[in-house]
C-alpha cells in the first residue's frame, strides 16, 4: 500500500498548491475576451495573468508531468512488452491489463510537450493541430482507464463466481469489449477537434494551450463554450459515473460471492488476491479520477454562466492529479500478480520464454528437501532453488 500512500501525500500537496491558487488575491478561473483593439489577441485580468506566471503552473506542474514520464514511460513499456511477449496463456485479465498499459504509455509519450509548454511559462509554440491531439490524447487516456478499470473489477468478480467458465470464448469477449471501447473513445474524441484550444494572449504575451477560455460575448458566455460543455458533461456523468457505479457493483457483489470461503487454503489465498486488487484498483480509481471528473463538471458548469471565480487553480492540479494514474497502473499489475512479477524479474534476467518453461519443467520434477532445503531430484542430485 506505499503506492496509495503516495498518492494520498500527492494529493494533500496538490491540494495545498490548490488552495494557494484559489486565495482572493489570484484565485480566478482561466477567462479571457477578445482585445477589441486586436481581434487575435485576448485579455485577461491581472489575477489570471499572475497565475499563468505562477510557480503552480510553472514548477508544480512540469515537476509532476516530468515524473509521470520518467516513471510512466518505461514501467509502461515494460507491461506491454510482458502481456504481449512474455505471457503465453492469455486470459480476459491481462488483455483488459495490455490495453490500459497501451492507454497510458499512449498519454505518456505526449507528456514532453506539457512539459515544455509550462517550462516556457504556459507558452505554447507548437501549433493548434498539435495542441488538439493533445487535449484528445490526455482526456482519452482518462476514459480508456476508467472503462478498462470498470472491465476489470468486472471481470475479476466473474473469475469468483464463475470459475469454470470458458476460458476461449471469455478471452474472446474481452478482445470484442476492447476494440469497442478504443472505438467509442474515438469517436467520443471528435469534439476535441471542433474548436480552437489555443488563444494569444496580450498580456502575459504567450499562447496559451487548453488553459484561456475565450468568451466572444461576455452578455452570452454559453455559445462560447457550449460545445466542451456539452462535452465534458457528458462524458462525466456517462462515461465516469455510470463506470464508478459498475465499479461499485461489482465490489459488492465480489464480496457477496466469496462469502465465507475465505479459509486458509489455496482457493482462500487466491480470492483474497482479487480483493486485494480490486480494492487497489478502486482506491487508485478514487485519488486519480474522483477529483478531475468532479472538477470538470464544476468548473464547466460555472463558465457557462460567465463566473469568473471558478475554481480553476484546483481544476488543473486535479487533472494533473489525474496523469498519475499512467504511473501507478504497472506498480498495481507488479503487486497483485505473481505472474507479472515473474515475467519482469525473468525479462530483467534476460531469460527467454523456452529457458523459463524448462526451468518450469525441471523443478515440477524434482522434491523439495527440508533438510538440504534444496531441491533434490530422483536420482539424488540436489539444485537450488534460487534465481
Amino acid at each position: 500500500m506505499d503506492l496509495t500512500r503516495l498518492s494520498s501525500l500527492l494529493m494533500i500537496f496538490c491540494c495545498f498548491y490548490a488552495s494557494s491558487a484559489t486565495s482572493p488575491s489570484r484565485g480566478r478561473g482561466f477567462i479571457g475576451y477578445v482585445d477589441p483593439e486586436n481581434s487575435q489577441q485576448v485579455v485577461v485580468d491581472r489575477a489570471t495573468s499572475d497565475a499563468l506566471k505562477s510557480n503552480l503552473t510553472t514548477v508544480f506542474l512540469p515537476i509532476v508531468y516530468i515524473f509521470v514520464f520518467a516513471v510512466g514511460l518505461p514501467a509502461n513499456g515494460m507491461a506491454i512488452w510482458v502481456f504481449l511477449f512474455r505471457t503465453k496463456k492469455q486470459h480476459p485479465s491481462s488483455i483488459y491489463m495490455a490495453n490500459l498499459a497501451l492507454a497510458d504509455l499512449l498519454f505518456v509519450i505526449w507528456t514532453p510537450l506539457k512539459v515544455s509548454y509550462h517550462l516556457n511559462g504556459n507558452d505554447w509554440i507548437y501549433g493548434e493541430p498539435m495542441c488538439k491531439v493533445l487535449v484528445s490524447f490526455f482526456y482519452g487516456n482518462m476514459y480508456c482507464s476508467v472503462l478498462f478499470i470498470a472491465c476489470l473489477s468486472v471481470q475479476r468478480y466473474w473469475v469468483v463466481a464463475h470459475p469454470l467458465s470458458q476460458q476461449k470464448r471469455n478471452n474472446k469477449v474481452a478482445v470484442g469489449v476492447s476494440v469497442a471501447i478504443w472505438a467509442f473513445v474515438w469517436l467520443t474524441s471528435t469534439p476535441l477537434y471542433l474548436y480552437d484550444h489555443t488563444a494569444r494572449l496580450k498580456d502575459p504575451n504567450v499562447t496559451t494551450c487548453h488553459d484561456v477560455s475565450v468568451i466572444q460575448d461576455a452578455l452570452d458566455p454559453f455559445a462560447s463554450v457550449q460545445l466542451p460543455y456539452y462535452y465534458f458533461i457528458f462524458m462525466g456523468l456517462v462515461v465516469f459515473l455510470v463506470p464508478c457505479v459498475v465499479i461499485a457493483v461489482a465490489y459488492v457483489l465480489l464480496l457477496r460471492a466469496l462469502g465465507n470461503s475465505m479459509e486458509k487454503s489455496a482457493a482462500g489465498k487466491n480470492r483474497r488476491k482479487a480483493v486485494v486488487l480490486i480494492v487497489t484498483v478502486l482506491v487508485t480509481f478514487v485519488l486519480c479520477f474522483v477529483p478531475s471528473n468532479i472538477m470538470l463538471v464544476v468548473h464547466y458548469s460555472l463558465l457557462k454562466d460567465g463566473v469568473v471565480n471558478n475554481g480553476y487553480g484546483f481544476y488543473v492540479t486535479t487533472l494533473c492529479l489525474a496523469s498519475l494514474n499512467s504511473v501507478l497502473d504497472p506498480f498495481i499489475y507488479y503487486y497483485v500478480s505473481e505472474d507479472f512479477r515473474d515475467h519482469v524479474k525473468n525479462t530483467f534476467l534476460c531469460r527467454s520464454s523456452r529457458t523459463v518453461e524448462r526451468m518450469r519443467v525441471s523443478f515440477s520434477s524434482m522434491k523439495y528437501s527440508k533438510k538440504s532445503k534444496a531441491f533434490v531430484s530422483d536420482g539424488g542430485t540436489t539444485q537450488s532453488s534460487s534465481c
